[in-house]
């Protein structure tokens, strides 16, 4: 093996431990029966999780970070796979413009994207609503679904769509057996990425949530003041979750890429 390949070898090995070492400490210590996350460990224990979710709160945030994450993800996947088709099918000015503002909200820092919501949210009177937390969630997550079903769209044939109109079928009747059954798997992708999206998503929604709180800000609110190992096991259903919804995501988009 050329030194080259083990040094790559290597530097992604470290880089992997370097992001994975404190969710896999987190992990760890959420098994801990010490208060405090130090060396050596305690002894085995599951009260973390029972304390945690036997909080009637914590019920309360999963339900709407659920609810959110449900509903974003579908009109996030709707908007992006709209958005994606209109640039495989439709040629007119500015269209660079219009795909650069369609995938600029994950560019913009968290912060300022969290403030302008909140600020607009307020003037339309749906700030601390989970229906705001939506609207926010949707402007972040669109432009994910909209580069996954772009992607699958560009390895689409145009002609295939030509053909069926030159058959006799309408647009809406060429867009249900051909379009759709052709990007089914990066829509099914995008319904999981953006619900990852949203699940994790903790800036904006600290800043537009108020008294709805999701799982995210949830932690935060706990965190504050005390070490509390609560967080640690509410952390790895988080991450457990959210990882469950990205390798699904992963999974149809390298199944695709094979079919294709």
């Amino acid at each position: 093996m050329k030194a080259s390949s083990v040094l790559g070898w290597l530097y992604l090995a470290a880089l992997f431990v370097f992001v994975f070492a404190p969710i896999a400490a987190s992990f760890v210590f959420s098994f801990n029966s010490d208060r405090f996350p130090t060396l050596p460990l305690g002894e085995f224990t599951t009260d973390w999780y029972a304390r945690a979710f036997s909080r009637p709160e914590v019920w309360v945030a999963i339900g709407n970070s659920l609810i959110v994450a449900g509903v974003t993800s579908i009109l996030s996947t709707i908007i992006g796979f709209a958005t994606a088709y209109t640039d495989f099918r439709y040629g007119f000015r500015f269209k660079q413009a219009y795909l650069a503002l369609a995938l600029l909200p994950p560019t913009l820092p968290l912060v300022i994207l969290g403030l302008a919501m909140l600020a607009w949210l307020s003037q339309v009177g749906i700030s601390g609503t989970l229906t705001g937390i939506v609207i926010a969630h949707v402007v972040l997550a669109t432009p994910f679904a909209m580069a996954i079903c772009r992607l699958r769209l560009s390895q689409m044939d145009p002609a295939l769509e030509a053909a069926a109109w030159n058959l006799g079928a309408s647009q809406w009747t060429a867009m249900r057996y051909v379009i759709l059954p052709f990007c089914a798997p990066a829509i099914v992708s995008a319904l999981c990425l953006t619900a990852a999206v949203s699940f994790d998503e903790f800036v904006v929604a600290w800043f537009v949530s108020g008294l709805n709180r999701t799982v995210p800000v949830m932690i935060l609110e706990i965190l504050q003041g005390n070490v509390d190992p609560q967080i640690n096991a509410i952390g790895t259903v988080v991450f457990i979750t959210s990882m469950t919804l990205v390798i699904a995501a992963q999974f149809l988009i390298f199944r695709r890429r094979h079919d294709g």
